[in-house]
Formats: structure tokens, sequence, C-alpha cells
């Protein structure tokens, strides 16, 4: 989201989360956002369940992790930034993803200047930060990381409507990166159709990527809140910019006990089960009761 706007995001749900305390929330029956139909397109994915989401700690990004094994599925949330990282300017964590041999990134913003920054945690546990100095152009924003499936390259997206995707060398991976060296963008996608307000993104395989958009006009997919799939041109390889066919697959679940706006945030695919995750914050009081992470099987 816009740099205002987050940080009015982040106020709220501080203050939500305190006035939480001790509080028994009630409210009417759940509201359901009015049904909207996507365009057919040749992918289904078909929610199968929910978790709650925390709003502190749950509300931006998640990612699974499957080195080492048995690690917990990890999220981001306003709550997760530490002291360190807020102190220095940094105060924006956006959707995190994980490469297949253990490497953690999350993509960090903050309101001035022309940074933007990733934060790797190393399969033996060590934090790392490589910071990328904008590109001629380029949106301070940072909301999501997509790791390759090869692990060598990594996609990052910016706020608003965009015709873009930005890909980079994963920071910690590709020899080519090292945390005293600006991490330089390598390569671009180039799209077939307009995306707003992607939240987040995620490998399905090497080329087809799954994104949440938080759009909330749907003038350009006929629906707010879509599942978007990206089918690329190639694999990504830091060479060469290749192009990016999108589809709309459906409107994320915008379920509640409040109404008003909804949030989709995050979104993650683990190919060890076949599941795909969605986060969506609730409106108004609600962020702190019925926030959800969707999940999906394909089918």
């Amino acid at each position: 989201m816009p740099l205002c706007a987050r940080q009015r995001c982040h106020a709220v749900l501080t203050g939500l989360a305190a006035l939480a305390l001790g509080l028994a929330l009630t409210g009417p029956a759940a509201v359901a956002a009015p049904a909207a139909v996507a365009a057919p397109a040749a992918d289904t994915w078909t929610e199968v369940g929910s978790d709650r989401a925390d709003p502190l700690t749950e509300s931006q990004g998640l990612a699974s992790v499957e080195v080492p094994a048995g690690s917990p599925n990890r999220y981001t949330g306003i709550g997760t930034i530490p002291l360190s990282l807020s102190g220095r300017g940094w105060n924006h964590v956006g959707d995190p993803d994980a490469s297949y041999d253990g490497h953690y990134v999350e993509p960090y913003q903050r309101d001035d200047g022309n940074t933007k920054m990733f934060r790797v945690r190393a399969p033996d546990g060590r934090w790392s930060e490589y910071v990328h100095t904008l590109s001629p152009g380029e949106a301070l924003n940072n909301s999501w990381s997509a790791i390759s499936p090869d692990g060598q390259w990594m996609l990052a997206g910016e706020w608003g409507t965009m015709n873009r995707l930005l890909v980079f060398p994963t920071p910690g991976v590709n020899p080519g990166t090292s945390p005293s060296a600006d991490l330089p963008q390598a390569a671009t996608v180039h799209l077939d159709h307009a995306v707003r307000d992607v939240q987040g993104c995620d490998f399905l395989d090497g080329t087809t990527l799954l994104c949440s958009s938080d759009d909330p006009a749907g003038t350009l997919f006929g629906i707010t809140k879509p599942l978007l799939r990206i089918d690329l041109s190639a694999p990504p390889n830091g060479t060469a910019d290749i192009t990016g066919h999108v589809s709309a697959l459906r409107q994320l679940p915008l379920r509640s006990a409040c109404s008003g706006g909804f949030e989709a945030e995050g979104i993650d695919y683990d190919r060890r089960t076949g599941t795909l995750r969605v986060i969506v914050v609730s409106p108004g009081f609600c962020v702190l009761t019925d926030s959800k992470t969707y999940r999906f099987t394909r089918g």
C-alpha cells in the first residue's frame, strides 16, 4: 500500500490491539461481500479452510520454510519488525519468501530516501541485510518478494497500478550478491495486463506466479481483491527481460462480522502439500477478531 496509507494502517492496528486487551468484542451477523464473477481462467483454486491471522504479527505476509526440516511457517506484521530496524527507519515489512534451500527473505521499506532493503535469514540462523538503491522511476514501496525455484533470482513488486515486476539476484543465495554491495536490479518482467496493489506473489513452478491483489476498484479484471496468475515467457535468469501473461482466477474471500474495506495481504504456496495460503485482513475492529489466513487447494 502507499507509504502514508501503510502508516495509518500501522497506527490503527497498534491502537486496536491495545484496545483489545480484556475486551470481548461482539458484532452483527457476518457480512458477506457482494458476489462477483471473474473472467474464466484455466486454473481453479478452491477454499478448504482458514486460520485466524493475528493483526500485529500475521497481517502482512507469510512463507513456508523447508530447511531446516520441521521449520514452522513464518509470518510478518508490524509486530515482527525488530526495534533495531525500525529505529533506523525501516518501518514496514512486506510479504516474505524462502528458497528451497532455506534462505528466508523479508522485504523492507522506509518513508523516505532512495533505498529499499531485503533482510535474509540463512539456514544456520544468521541474519544479514541487502540494500538496493532505487533504479530510475522505481517506486519506494517494497511490497513482496518471490524467489524462483532454482533459488538464484528474486522477483519483487511495487505498489499502485503497474505493468512490470522487478527481477533481482536472490540476496544470500546468488553468488553475485553481498551485504556490503548494492543489490542491483537485474531485469524486468513486462506484464501484458496492468495489475493494481499487488501484496504478494509466490512461484507455483518455474514459469508461473500466483499473486494476491488488494485492488479496491475492480476495474482491471471485473472483481475486487483478485487472486492473479502470471505466466512467464521463460524462467527469470537475470540476463534478459521477460514477459508475463496476467489472468484473474477468482475473488479472494471477503467475510467478516464487520462491514467495510478488507485488505488482501501476503500469499504463500507450499509445494510439499500443494496448499496455497492468502491473508485477508478484516475491516474496522474486526481486524482483531476475524482476519484470516485462507487455505486453498487446486481443483
